[in-house]
């Protein structure tokens, strides 16, 4: 498995990533991910479905290096990699620690967000969201704010999902969805 210590070890496609998503992946800006730590198999197939329009990609600015440098989208930058380096980059960031997000969130909340996610999301997010052996992200201490734009992006059919996590997003309210985001906002 590849692991490179030195940067100057970790190629520029690799690198590339750090920009938005922050040094070996692990993001300090609410609206980009931390992808330190993503399964290898989850990181692979999240890049071929850009690739693919399966799923969204907004437009975002850079937010380290050359910040002149114009807007892009995960499309754009998915489109430019070989299989090859989608593989280096998925075992790259998968052989990287992920550090939960410092974030805010309702403490009154917790509790039910839990049991939503006991309820709801336990099947494929084991570990209240943390395990990246599950290959369905992770959940537990991912920014807030991203993981809103993302259920959005399910809920108004921009994101595909599985007929299973469907039929459990429309029994969600919102009020059950704010406790989620406490509750995994919570895991720091």
């Amino acid at each position: 498995m590849l692991t490179p210590q030195v940067k100057g070890d970790v190629p520029a496609f690799i690198r590339h990533c750090m920009d938005c998503h922050g040094e070996n992946g692990v993001s300090v800006h609410s609206d980009v991910p931390t992808i330190a730590g993503l399964s290898a198999a989850y990181h692979k197939a999240s890049l071929y479905a850009y690739q693919s329009k399966l799923r969204p990609a907004p437009a975002s600015k850079y937010r380290h290096g050359d910040l002149r440098r114009a807007a892009t989208d995960m499309k754009a930058i998915s489109d430019k990699l070989s299989d090859k380096q989608i593989t280096y980059i998925s075992l790259y960031f998968a052989a990287q620690r992920f550090v939960p997000a410092k974030q805010n969130f309702n403490p009154l909340l917790v509790d039910l967000g839990e049991k939503i996610h006991q309820s709801y999301c336990r099947r494929c997010h084991k570990q209240g969201g943390s395990r990246a052996g599950d290959d369905s992200g992770l959940l537990a201490g991912q920014w807030s704010p991203y993981l809103r734009t993302t259920m959005q992006a399910y809920r108004d059919g921009s994101r595909e999902m599985e007929k299973k996590m469907k039929i459990m997003l429309n029994k969600i309210t919102e009020h059950e969805w704010q406790a989620l985001l406490a509750y995994y906002a919570s895991q720091q």
